[in-house]
């Protein structure tokens, strides 16, 4: 089995608030280092009334203040929104502050729709996009102490491993060009996963930071003691998914059963293929599920997310998952 890492949105369930969230988020990072999770990751994302992790530098520091030896880190931080300065000095006190624990990965997307965007930055959404690969360099020039009279403080001279994430094959050839490590958005869209993998390796060049291709994907798991009990978790996520696609976006539902048969066959072949990426069943449907994706895609690291209503029910589909490593 391939190291296993977890990706938290910190999700806001129906019924509560961002405060429930993130003592959940805590909760889960701690239950996940004791498993042996390689990672943690948190997303950026705004203007989403069912994730709590907006301010995604200051909910890593609550997770990494809470935990020992996981790795805490970005699933990412959308660099659009922020000055490359500003991100360095984030991640530079995040290294500060927990040495040797603090990972960052960066997005081009704005992790919002276009308004929310615009009132982050205030500034043309298509040159930012566009600005990205420079933005990037320009931040490693900020921890590498690179930058002349301008320097991160903290930031320059600390070594925090920068991850390009991607859901297009954009993303693996700028990974690729600047020898970084790759992981790829395949938990909600995974159209170009395989093209984008393929383009990743065989354009790879070595960096300082990394000497050989590495790539991690985003994998959904659903596990509980029976498949149909994990079928019953699976639709709060495809409730989501179908509201988000409706412009309806939520706080994360309940399960109800039954929901793929409300679902128009349009919405529900969107989500065979959005959430294709998944393994959703009991403890050994799981695992086949996980090894025939490894096996697909020979990935070095999957990360895992489990966007569960239940706070038990998804401590318990991670413990499962972890139990497979």
């Amino acid at each position: 089995m391939v190291p296993l890492s977890v990706l938290d949105l910190s999700p806001i369930i129906e019924g509560h608030d961002a405060a429930h969230a993130l003592a959940n988020t805590l909760d889960l990072a701690r239950h996940a280092e004791q498993w042996g999770f390689h990672r943690y990751w948190l997303a950026e994302h705004h203007n989403m009334p069912g994730i709590a992790s907006a301010a995604t530098s200051i909910v890593i520091a609550h997770v990494a203040q809470g935990t020992n030896t996981i790795r805490v880190g970005a699933g990412g931080i959308m660099l659009p929104n922020h000055s490359p300065l500003a991100i360095a000095e984030q991640f530079g006190t995040l290294e500060s502050l927990f040495p040797g624990r603090i990972d960052l990965g960066l997005g081009r997307a704005p992790g919002s729709d276009g308004l929310t965007a615009r009132a982050l930055r205030r500034s043309s959404l298509v040159d930012e996009a566009e600005a990205f690969p420079q933005d990037v360099l320009e931040l490693i020039a900020y921890f590498r102490g690179e930058t002349g009279p301008v320097r991160a403080v903290p930031g320059a001279g600390l070594h925090v491993p920068i991850w390009i994430l991607g859901s297009s094959t954009f993303g693996a050839q700028l990974a690729a060009a600047l020898g970084l490590p790759y992981s790829f958005a395949s938990h909600f869209a995974p159209t170009q996963m395989m093209q984008a993998i393929e383009i990743y390796r065989a354009q790879f060049r070595p960096s300082e930071q990394l000497d050989r291709p590495y790539v991690m994907l985003g994998f959904n798991v659903f596990a509980a003691d029976t498949d149909e009990d994990a079928q019953l978790l699976f639709t709060s996520l495809q409730q989501a998914f179908v509201n988000l696609r409706r412009g309806m976006p939520g706080r994360l539902p309940p399960p109800v059963a039954g929901f793929g048969d409300q679902l128009s066959p349009a919405e529900r072949a969107m989500l065979a293929q959005a959430l294709s990426s998944a393994a959703v069943g009991s403890r050994d449907t799981v695992r086949r599920g996980i090894d025939a994706f490894v096996a697909r895609t020979a990935a070095d690291e999957l990360i895992v997310t489990s966007q569960i209503y239940d706070h038990a029910a998804r401590l318990k589909s991670f413990e499962i998952t972890a139990s497979l490593a």
